[in-house]
C-alpha cells in the first residue's frame, strides 16, 4: 500500500471520528431545505412553478452552503497539525510531505462531496418511487451535482491556501470568513459599487463577475433547467445569447476547477518550503 493510500485512511478515520460527514450531511439538509421550503411558499407569485423552482432555490443554496462547509473543513488542517504535533510525527516517517497533502485534499473533498452524492441519489430515489421523475430531473440533478462538485474543489484549494499559508489558528479562522463573506455577498455589492461610479461594457462586466467562481456556479445550475436564464432578466438573456448554454455549462465547471487546482498548488509549494514545526 502506497504512503498516500495509508495516509488517507488516517484521514478519514479521523473524520469518522469527530463525525465530520455526518456535520457537513447535517448542513447541507438545514440549508437546502430550508432554501426549498421557503422557495416554494412564494415562488408561484413571482411565475416559478415545478422543477424550475426548486432548481432555483437549490441553486441559492448551494453557493451559500458549499463554500463554506469547504473553508470550515479545511482552513484549520495546516495550522492543526502543525501545533498539534503531528508534523513531528509525520517527519519522523518514510512519508513525504505531499504523500500527506494529496490524502488531506481527497480526504476532504470526499467529506464535502460526499453527502451531496447521497442527497442525490436518495432524492433521485424518491423521485422514482413517486412517479415524478424523468430522464430530464436525473440529467438536470447530475449536471448541478457536477457543478456543485467543481465548486467544492475550489473552496477546498482556497481553504488548504489560507491554511498554508496561515500561522495561527485564529488568522486562518478569520480569512476564511473573510473569503466565504467576499464570495458569497460582497462580490456582488463590490461589482455594484463599481458600476454606480464606472460605466463598463458588457463583457467586461461579465468578466468581473465571472472571475468568481460563485457567479459561475450559480449560472451554470440555472442554466440547466432554465437554457435562457430568464430568471436573471436582461443580463440572463445576453449571458445566453452571448455564451449559449454549453459553454455557460462548461465555465461553471471549468473555472472554479481551475481556481481550485491552482490554489491548491500554491498551498502545496507553501507546505513544502515553509517550516513544519513552530
Amino acid at each position: 500500500m502506497s504512503a498516500t493510500r495509508v495516509m488517507l485512511r488516517l484521514e478519514l478515520a479521523d473524520a469518522g471520528r469527530s463525525r465530520w460527514a455526518l456535520f457537513t450531511g447535517g448542513v447541507y439538509v438545514l440549508v437546502f431545505g430550508l432554501f426549498i421550503w421557503l422557495g416554494l411558499r412564494e415562488s408561484t407569485v413571482l411565475g416559478f412553478t415545478g422543477l424550475s423552482r426548486v432548481i432555483l432555490n437549490v441553486a441559492n443554496a448551494v453557493v451559500l452552503a458549499v463554500p463554506l462547509v469547504a473553508l470550515v473543513a479545511t482552513s484549520q488542517t495546516v495550522v492543526r497539525a502543525r501545533h498539534s504535533g503531528f508534523f513531528e510525527l509525520l517527519l519522523a516517517q518514510p512519508v513525504r510531505r505531499s504523500d500527506w497533502f494529496y490524502a488531506a485534499v481527497a480526504a476532504r473533498l470526499i467529506v464535502v462531496v460526499g453527502p451531496l452524492v447521497l442527497l442525490l441519489l436518495l432524492a433521485l430515489g424518491a423521485s422514482a418511487l413517486t412517479g415524478t421523475g424523468d430522464a430530464s430531473v436525473a440529467r438536470v440533478a447530475l449536471r448541478s451535482l457536477g457543478v456543485t462538485a467543481s465548486l467544492a474543489w475550489a473552496f477546498v484549494g482556497v481553504g488548504f491556501l489560507i491554511s498554508a499559508s496561515s500561522r495561527t489558528a485564529e488568522r486562518a479562522i478569520v480569512l476564511a470568513l473573510l473569503a466565504w463573506l467576499f464570495a458569497s455577498a460582497l462580490h456582488d455589492f463590490a461589482l455594484i459599487g463599481v458600476l454606480l461610479n464606472v460605466k463598463l461594457p458588457p463583457h467586461v462586466v461579465f468578466l468581473l463577475a465571472a472571475a468568481n467562481p460563485v457567479e459561475t456556479a450559480r449560472i451554470a445550475i440555472l442554466g440547466g433547467v432554465d437554457p435562457e436564464l430568464s430568471v436573471l432578466g436582461p443580463v440572463g438573456f445576453w449571458i445566453a445569447n452571448s455564451l449559449g448554454a454549453r459553454f455557460t455549462v462548461l465555465a461553471g465547471v471549468a473555472w472554479p476547477l481551475l481556481v481550485g487546482t491552482a490554489s491548491l498548488v500554491l498551498a502545496e509549494r507553501q507546505l513544502i518550503r515553509s517550516d513544519l514545526v513552530d
